[in-house]
Formats: C-alpha cells, sequence, structure tokens
C-alpha cells in the first residue's frame, strides 16, 4: 500500500479537470478540405508514438465540419478512448477531435501541464481506469470513467520539479527517436541503392542476371492455421501472414518470436522450411501486401502459415540478401499491377510467377551486400534497445516521484 505525503491533496478528476468527448459530423468525408482556411482535424495517426505532443494533422475539416464537432486548444490533453486506451497527449495545436477522443481541459490553477501528462501516463491511472471501465461494463474509456479516477496532487512547484526530472528523460529518448528514424531512413536509402546495383560494392563488377520468378524459385506447400491454432508453447514454428507484415523485418533469426503450433501432428516434415527460403505475405490491408522474409538462422523447425507464399531458392544465395532485395522498391514495385481486391489486398502465386529478379549471380556480391545492411540493422537494434532500457527507467523513476515514495527538493 502506498502512503502519500501528507501535503499532497487526494481530488478525482472531476474536482479539478473538465472532460468533454469529441464528436464527427457525418459522413466526415463531405467535411474534409485542403484549404488553408481548414481546421485541424486531430487523428489516432497525428499521435507520436513515443513523444507526448501533437504538432500537425495529416487531414482539416471544413468551419462548417468543425460546428458539428469539438473544438480543443493548445495546451489542451486529449485522451483516446479505444484503440489505445487512455493514452494521453498534450496539444500544441488548435484543432478539432471526433468521438474516439476525450478532451481535458481547464486543469491549470491545480496541475503543472506536463506533470499532469506523467500522471494520466502512470499505471496508477491507467489501473483505475480499467477497473471502473469493466466495472460499468463498458468496452472504452468514457466521460463518467475518467471522471471517477483519485490523484494526489503535490503543491505546484514540487509538480514542476518532478515534471522537468521527469522530461529529461523523455528528451534523451526523443533524441534516441529521432536517431533512430534517421539510421533507417539511411538503411532504407542503401537498400535502394545496393538491390538494384546502383551503388556497387568495391571489389563486385560482374553484370547482375535476370532470374523469371518461377524459375529462380520452388513453391512450397503451407498451411491455413488461424491464430487461434497458434500459442507460445509447441515443437514446430508456424509464420503468420500478420507477422511477417508487422512484426519481422528483412531476415527471421531466434531473436524473433515465433508462433508455435498447438498441435504440429499433421504438418509433413516435407513442408519445413530451410535457411534462405523466403516467406511472402499474399495479402494485406494495404499496399505492404508482398512483404517478404528470408529465413535466417532459426533453431526450430518452421512452416509457411495462413496467406504465405513460401519460396525456396534453385540457386546459391547469400543468407539474408533475398529479405532485403525482395522488400526493396526495385523488385516489390512490380506487384503493384497484380493486387487485387478492395478492402483487403491480395496477389496470387500465379501473379508472383510474372515478376522477375535482377540480382547478382556472385553469391559473394550478394553476402557483401548484406553484410553491409545487416550492419546497419544491428546498429538501429542496438539504439531501439538502449531507447526501450531507458524508458523502463523512466517508469521506475515515475512510480517513486508520482507517489511520494522519493522527494525532490524545491
Amino acid at each position: 500500500m502506498v502512503i502519500y505525503p501528507k501535503d499532497w491533496n487526494e481530488k478525482s478528476f472531476s474536482d479539478f479537470i473538465k472532460i468533454k468527448r469529441g464528436a464527427s459530423p457525418r459522413p466526415i468525408e463531405k467535411y474534409l478540405t485542403s484549404s488553408t482556411y481548414g481546421v485541424n482535424w486531430i487523428k489516432i495517426g497525428d499521435a507520436p508514438r513515443y513523444g507526448k505532443y501533437i504538432a500537425s494533422t495529416k487531414e482539416k475539416i471544413t468551419p462548417q465540419g468543425a460546428a458539428s464537432s469539438v473544438r480543443v486548444f493548445s495546451g489542451d490533453f486529449i485522451l483516446s478512448n479505444s484503440m489505445s486506451f487512455g493514452r494521453p497527449y498534450i496539444l500544441s495545436i488548435d484543432g478539432c477531435i471526433h468521438d474516439g477522443w476525450l478532451r481535458l481541459y481547464g486543469f491549470q490553477t491545480e496541475a503543472n501541464d506536463e506533470f499532469l501528462y506523467y500522471l494520466l501516463s502512470s499505471s496508477y491511472v491507467q489501473k483505475q481506469y480499467e477497473a471502473f471501465a469493466a466495472g460499468s461494463g463498458v468496452q472504452n474509456l468514457n466521460k463518467e470513467v475518467v471522471k471517477k479516477v483519485s490523484v494526489f496532487l503535490p503543491p505546484l512547484p514540487e509538480q514542476e520539479e518532478i515534471a522537468q526530472t521527469l522530461s529529461q528523460f523523455d528528451t534523451y529518448i526523443d533524441n534516441l527517436t529521432e536517431l533512430i528514424e534517421k539510421k533507417k531512413a539511411i538503411r532504407d536509402g542503401a537498400i535502394e541503392d545496393l538491390t538494384s546495383g546502383r551503388t556497387r560494392l568495391d571489389g563486385f563488377d560482374d553484370e547482375w542476371v535476370v532470374y523469371p520468378f518461377d524459375q529462380y524459385f520452388t513453391l512450397l506447400p503451407t498451411n491455413t492455421y488461424s491464430r487461434e491454432q497458434l500459442s507460445n508453447r509447441g515443437k514446430v514454428g508456424n509464420i503468420h501472414y500478420g507477422d511477417v507484415l508487422i512484426r519481422y523485418g528483412n531476415v527471421l533469426t531466434d531473436d524473433d518470436e515465433i508462433p508455435r503450433l498447438k498441435d504440429s501432428s499433421k504438418v509433413d516434415e516435407r513442408s519445413y522450411l530451410q535457411m534462405n527460403d523466403v516467406l511472402i505475405a499474399d495479402t494485406a490491408e494495404d499496399e505492404t501486401v508482398g512483404k517478404a522474409v528470408q529465413i535466417g538462422n532459426v533453431s526450430i523447425p518452421l512452416v509457411g502459415g495462413l496467406h504465405t507464399v513460401a519460396c525456396r531458392p534453385n540457386y546459391e544465395t547469400a543468407e539474408g540478401f533475398l529479405g532485403y532485395y525482395m522488400n526493396s522498391s526495385h523488385y516489390h514495385d512490380q506487384l503493384y499491377p497484380y493486387i487485387t481486391g478492395i478492402k483487403v489486398s491480395s496477389v496470387s502465386k500465379k501473379s508472383f510467377g510474372k515478376t522477375y529478379l535482377r540480382i547478382p549471380a556472385d553469391s559473394n556480391e550478394q553476402k557483401a551486400i548484406s553484410s553491409v545492411l545487416t550492419e546497419m540493422d544491428n546498429e538501429i537494434t542496438d539504439l531501439e534497445a538502449e531507447r526501450d532500457k531507458m524508458i523502463q527507467i523512466r517508469e521506475g523513476v515515475m512510480d517513486d516521484l508520482l507517489t511520494g515514495r522519493v522527494r525532490l527538493t524545491v
């Protein structure tokens, strides 16, 4: 049990924060505009993954649409009430919000804005959201749930000191995030240059060879097991198309989380994947359909799962090269004419057969290209690990400071 300092005041959010739910003009498409006189239309996609401020929007709505929405202003908080349950953001722009957001405002006499951000982000507050939402039978965060949350507020000068201390962690995390994005952009540029042959590495000058897809690869059988038939235990790994699209990079290794089949008794060992095989996602919700992953050093048997195309190279190939190559625009852009579907995009096995690979015939050049790109990926991975570690440290410091276990000198 946490014992808060005696000079901290317990208050419900309803005691010092005004709360209002967003609203949307309908149909929203009618009110979207590119006019400079448009009003910022704030959506979850405008929120940063790690940062605390929303500073711009991708879309705007007309003043007429804004009249049927809810206005928000720089300095307000908005809370997502569904997808990222209770995630707070501070606005540094004016705009309008739809009913997927809650507006929090009018708190300035009682709470420092950045202190309030950390308080709203704390596990203590998040757990209250969950408990009150469950108790009311609702599946998302609504105004009445938020009003019930109770917190302890230190005096304003101490709030400011706490916020400044935690902001130093966030500044470091934000700088790491910015560096990671720069490194990714450099890596992505290198992928395009090296896998297209625009840039050649020293010591290699042989002409590249064009292979029809069906000549270069032999297709392997895959299965249609659903997520419900997978777990984190089992002897055989099963690569689902969703993992190819979202979870994995260019090369799959033991460092990746690989779902297992609950029951692998019916799996034919002839369908097991080998190192350097390639798995392609043939379905997606957008044009990422066709994203691929090459099998690297994985110590358990693997099979291709739902909505994947499993391909085995008929030629000697370097570890990792095909993963980078087939995710480059040089190869992937060939798929666009063959994408079908409206809500869900897909590419047929027959359509893959109409594409080609233009790659080095010399596996040593493939290896050299893969080594350069892998080194870049490893650097990014190390930076991401450092960022994750710093986030964990910040969480611990937040818990100490927001409960008063550790007091700062004011």
